[in-house]
């Protein structure tokens, strides 16, 4: 199937700048879409944009939440840190499951679009 190992490697990629190469992966998937965005099938461009959204909205929801909540609270109470530490690993987590989800898909040869923060492909 035309695109199919692109997809597979956009969706791993995500996986991995979530759990190992934050920031580095994010860089090699920016420059997978670049290169390839244009003479790509539709499978690996879908891909390609849902992982690339993706790892904007866990860079937002992951990092920048957790300085804000961080920035407005008591940074030596207990509470903060347990709010942090309890939102960080469920959104995380979630954040992981979708990937995993779109690998399988990735994987089937089949597209996906992120519930709530992707948009349907074309």
């Amino acid at each position: 199937m035309p695109g199919l190992t692109l997809a597979v490697w956009a969706e791993a990629l995500y996986l991995t700048n979530l759990l190992l190469l934050p920031g580095i992966c994010f860089a090699v998937l920016l420059w997978l879409y670049f290169k390839h965005r244009a003479s790509a099938p539709s499978l690996a461009v879908c891909h390609l944009k849902q992982t690339i959204a993706g790892s904007l909205w866990a860079g937002v929801l992951l990092g920048v939440v957790t300085v804000v909540v961080v920035a407005l609270s008591d940074y030596s109470s207990e509470a903060t840190w347990v709010i942090i530490i309890t939102y960080f690993v469920c959104f995380h987590a979630t954040l992981v499951m979708l990937g995993v989800l779109g690998l399988a898909k990735a994987m089937a040869g089949q597209t996906y679009v992120y519930p709530l923060i992707g948009k349907p492909c074309a």
